[in-house]
Order: C-alpha cells, then structure tokens, then sequence
C-alpha cells in the first residue's frame, strides 16, 4: 500500500463575469414583458404574475455578488436567458476538455509533473456534455496522458468522490499519479427565468494531481490522511434532463429538465448531516476539531456554510479558517471546494491540518482529511 498525497491544484476561470446587477436587469426586464404580454390572464386569476428580483435580495439569500460564465451575452439576453455555445465539429476539443485542459495545465506545472507521469485521467463533474466517448478519454488525449481516462457524475460531490476514487487507484499500486479534473458549465442546466434560481450557479474547472507519496517533489504538496463519503437518496436538488427525453415527448422543455431544488429543506437537512459526518470523519482517525486549521467547503450558500462550521466548532469560523469565494465565483457545483482549496493553501505552515468538503444533489457529502506537508 502506498501512502498518496495531492501534489498540485489548477483552476480555470472563464474571461467573463456577470454582476448580480447585470443579472437582474435581465431578469426584470423579461419579468416585464412576460407580466404584460398576460396581463388578461394574470388580471382574470388564470396565470401567477412573475415578481421582480434585486441585487439586494440575492446576496442576503446566498452571499452571491457575482459570476464568471462561458458565454455572457447569451445569458444576459432576456429573449434566450441562456448561455449560446455553439456546437464544435467532432475534430476539435468540446468545451468541457477545453476548461479541463486549461486547469491540468496549471495543476501539472504547481505539481512539477509532466503527462508522462500520469496515468490515469479522471473527469468528475455534475454536468457531462456527452454521453460518450467519455470527457475523461478527451482530455487523455488532448495532454498527451497514457493509461485509463473515464468520467463520473455524483454532483457536487464529484470532486471529493473522485479524490477518493484517485487515491485508492494509487494506494493499490494500479498508478503512480491520477489527474482529476472538474469542468463545470453550471449556466448550461440552470434556468435564468427563475427567480429563487437564476443566480446560483457560475462555470469554471479545476484539477488536482493525486499521486503516490515517495514519487512526489512538488512544494505544494497535502497528505491526504482520509477519505470518508455519504449518500442518501433525496428528490430535493433534482434534474430530469437525459437521452431518454425524447422518448416521452410530453415532457420536453418542462421546467424539470434544467436544475430545481427544495432550498429550504436542502438547507434543513444537509447542513446537520455535513457537520455530523465531518465530525465522524475526524473522530475516526483520532483527530479534533480543534485541530483543523482550514475548512474548504462546497460553495454553494454562505449560510450553510457559516452553519456547518459553527455546528463543528461550536463558534463562528473566521474568514482564514473557512475561506469564502461563492461571492465572486457563485455555485460552482463540484468545482467549488477546489477553488477554495487552491486560493487558499499557500499560506498554511507545514503540518497543518485542514478539511476539504464537499456535498450536494444525491445526497451527497464527501469529506477529505489533509495535512500539508
């Protein structure tokens, strides 16, 4: 059995950010057209008339203030309300390899490897453009990588899951070092005309480098200590988008096919279990919470995340111990705890200890246990 560590982090970001200012006045405007466009039907009782949202409203409901996309204009359009991607010919890379190639990229230069030191590619994210060939198999392709490449889906969690699927693959012996990779179009699958949604998600991608202990060289690198995942079944975050749509045409272009969630009662029920399962983790390998100098969280509501980490330390964390970049990148989906693990690790003294969580849709809840070396 090998001991494994993460070696090296990437992140890519999209050249475009949308301010929640931007984002309302889209929204308002089409609330305006669509309220007069029925005004009969909403005056005779027959259609809900739309409300209006603000900048103000969604900052206090998620600590949101901005969001970086792949395409602006689309989404900023109150006759598409979504992102255009166009499609690309089956001979150039797909929009997810390229976000994947281009944290790799910086994930394999802090790690100090090259494609020839890995081997294997691992793609784990929520929103998979394709069924097949897998992204995972793109990428490998694209750096150049020899070995196995293939995709996986568990939310939000993806990222903490595919850390744990990574490092088994490594303690076994089956590689040196596994990329694994999170490209996310979340503004791809989220309804703009939505009030309590159309500001939640952002698109970015970001890599970690897992590899075998004793072959790492890199100065960035974390002990990966323990891995510990939970699922449990909820309708509660829900998308009912797949191949199989077009065989039940009633439900085609039906709200369910883009991401909805219960808010509140993901709020209710996720945050205890996250706590709970984080605490467990710890407990388990003989560690206090105490001792945890750094939580990276999933960035997908400061609330939550201000609650899990007081249910944890039984106080208010500060800003250095659960870092925040929800207020610039919004929810990120699987990528988010990984942008908030590679802004913010640098600073850490060797031998620090430090939590990198993730949870979401499923449920699910990934907890990874480091310490940097």
């Amino acid at each position: 059995m090998h001991n494994v560590v993460i070696s090296g982090t990437g992140l890519y970001t999209p050249a475009n950010s949308i301010s929640n200012e931007e984002l309302v006045q889209s929204f308002n405007t089409y609330v305006a057209q669509f309220n007069a466009d029925n005004a009969d039907a909403i005056a005779r009782g027959e259609v809900e008339a739309l409300t209006e949202s603000s900048a103000a409203f969604i900052e206090k409901a998620s600590g949101i203030k901005s969001r970086f996309v792949m395409d602006k204009e689309g989404i900023l359009d109150p006759q598409r309300m979504a992102p255009r991607l166009p499609e690309r010919s089956n001979d150039e890379w797909s929009v997810l390899c390229q976000m994947a190639i281009g944290a790799a990229e910086q994930a394999l230069q802090r790690a100090g490897k090259t494609a020839a030191d890995i081997d294997g590619v691992i793609v784990a994210c929520s929103n998979l453009q394709r069924a097949y060939p897998a992204i995972a198999i793109e990428v490998q392709e694209a750096l150049g990588i020899q070995g196995f490449g293939f995709d996986m889906n568990v939310a939000c969690s993806s990222a903490t899951f595919g850390i744990q699927t990574a490092a088994n693959s490594i303690q076994l012996g089956h590689a040196r070092a596994i990329l694994m990779v999170n490209p996310e179009v979340c503004t791809g699958h989220l309804n703009f005309r939505d009030r309590d949604s159309h500001f939640i998600f952002g698109d970015a991608a970001t890599a970690v480098i897992i590899e075998r202990a004793d072959l790492a060289t890199s100065k960035y690198q974390f002990d990966i200590v323990s891995t510990k995942l939970l699922t449990k079944f909820s309708n509660n975050i829900r998308n009912n988008f797949g191949f199989l749509n077009r065989a039940a045409e009633e439900g085609i272009g039906a709200k369910d096919k883009l991401f909805v969630q219960e808010g509140r009662k993901v709020f209710k029920e996720v945050c205890p279990m996250v706590a709970e399962l984080i605490g467990e983790h710890l407990q388990e390998n003989q560690l206090n919470v105490s001792d945890v100098k750094r939580f990276w969280l999933h960035q997908a509501n400061l609330s939550m995340n201000h609650l899990i980490v007081k249910k944890l330390l039984g106080r208010d964390a500060t800003e250095q111990e659960a870092p925040v970049i929800l207020d610039t990148y919004a929810n990120t989906s699987s990528a988010g705890s990984v942008i908030s693990f590679h802004k913010n690790q640098d600073d850490l003294p060797a031998g620090s200890l430090a939590v990198l969580s993730s949870f979401g849709a499923g449920y699910s809840i990934g907890s990874v246990i480091l310490r940097k070396r």
